[in-house]
């Protein structure tokens, strides 16, 4: 070891720092690290828990103005599993694309003669559309109180069907700009939270999330019209419509059902999208009967696969004019699954019966009565041998 000369400075503090056989100038090697490495796989993330197998739901909206009646309506017929009334028939801020601008943090829109509007702040157009949400939970939540569910269920326009419904101040679709699309998307994500952190407050259930996206079909194939009527706006890929959906659906605590009741539904891509589920009209020809399509039983199939259940549309929007029997719906469903190689049984986790679509244009008899019969299709996925033939009444 160098004994440092005590009449000069540098070498007195280098030894002071332990550094007194470096000369000036060079530069000392790091000492050797030590890692302890773990070997063992980090463990995978918990699945999300899901609702009851064996239970029946509605898609969200109903007949009528009252919103107490209707509340009562979904929380005596689907008790497992109530979805929040919608009631467009009430008007402006009723209708799903003014019920889900309510919920925007800091973007605000107003209804024009052609639609909703981006407009500069508030007006009273979206105070009236978040006081019929705030008179509507006030209403669920009374009901909910009574039977105290597991699971409830609300339901928003999607990020697509909202940017394709809403319009720039320029009169132009807000899904024209995609740095409007990214805004409204971030915007929906913040209050969905809000929205969604109230709804479990007030009902002590755990709360899907419905994302209702009828339009993006529309807006994957750029079908959709220009402001002007002479044009169409330009498609969205659908890469980039799936990362819009996917980085809304992780933003949220809740399980996410993406639903799609328009003519061939991008299972796919929805099923792709972190969703918890899919929704979509299984009585639409690509899905049922003879006119099935292969390539859209295939994305089925690949859907519950890859473990994402259906929300299957089997009961009509509108009263048909024979009642349909519950072991003739049943059987859509066992159809399904033996075309597919599934296991009949199985349905009561992979698909949850509903309403085709909505129920707004239906007899508030049929309303009633569509309830019922998603909640006993549930209880026949959960038990088919107990289903009747089909000529048994």
């Amino acid at each position: 070891m160098t004994v440092p000369d005590p009449t000069d400075p540098l070498a007195a503090a280098l030894a002071a720092a332990g550094l007194g056989d470096v000369r000036p100038g060079e530069t000392l090697p790091p000492p050797p690290r030590i890692e302890v490495v773990d070997d063992a796989p980090a463990e995978p993330a918990a699945p999300r828990a899901l609702w009851p197998a064996g239970v029946g739901t509605g898609v969200g909206s109903l007949p009528g103005t009252d919103v107490r009646e209707a509340c009562a309506l979904v929380t005596g017929e689907t008790p497992e599993f109530p979805a929040l009334p919608e009631l467009p028939a009430r008007g402006v801020g009723a209708d799903i694309v003014g019920r889900t601008a309510g919920l925007l943090v800091d973007l605000a829109v107003e209804v024009v003669p052609t639609g909703w509007r981006v407009a500069a702040h508030p007006g009273r157009d979206l105070r009236r559309a978040r006081d019929l949400m705030s008179g509507d939970l006030d209403a669920f939540d009374d009901a909910c109180d009574r039977i105290r569910p597991s699971w409830v269920k609300v339901q928003v326009a999607g990020p697509w069907t909202l940017a394709a419904s809403v319009e720039l101040a320029a009169g132009h679709r807000v899904l024209t700009d995609r740095g409007a699309v990214r805004e409204f998307a971030a915007s929906l994500t913040e209050g969905l939270r809000a929205h969604v952190a109230e709804v479990a407050q007030r009902t002590g259930a755990t709360v899907v999330v419905q994302l209702d996206e009828p339009g993006l079909p529309a807006v994957l194939a750029g079908s959709l019209p220009t402001a002007s009527g002479y044009g169409t706006v330009r498609s969205i890929a659908a890469p980039d419509a799936q990362d819009v959906l996917r980085d809304l659906i992780a933003g949220i605590d809740a399980p996410v059902v993406v639903h799609c009741c328009a003519d061939r539904p991008p299972i796919r891509l929805l099923a792709g999208t972190g969703a918890a589920a899919v929704g979509i009209d299984a009585t639409r020809p690509a899905f049922a009967g003879a006119t099935a399509e292969p390539r859209a039983l295939d994305a089925i199939g690949e859907t519950w696969d890859s473990g994402v259940p259906l929300f299957l549309g089997l009961l009509p929007g509108t009263a048909p004019a024979r009642e349909p029997a519950v072991g003739d719906l049943a059987r859509i469903g066992y159809d399904l699954a033996d075309r597919l190689g599934f296991d009949r049984p199985r349905l009561a986790r992979l698909a949850v019966p509903t309403p085709a679509c909505g129920l707004a244009g239906a007899t508030p008899a049929w309303a009633h009565r569509a309830l019922a019969l998603s909640r006993e299709l549930g209880k026949a996925f959960a038990d088919p041998d107990e289903v009747p033939p089909a000529d048994e009444r």
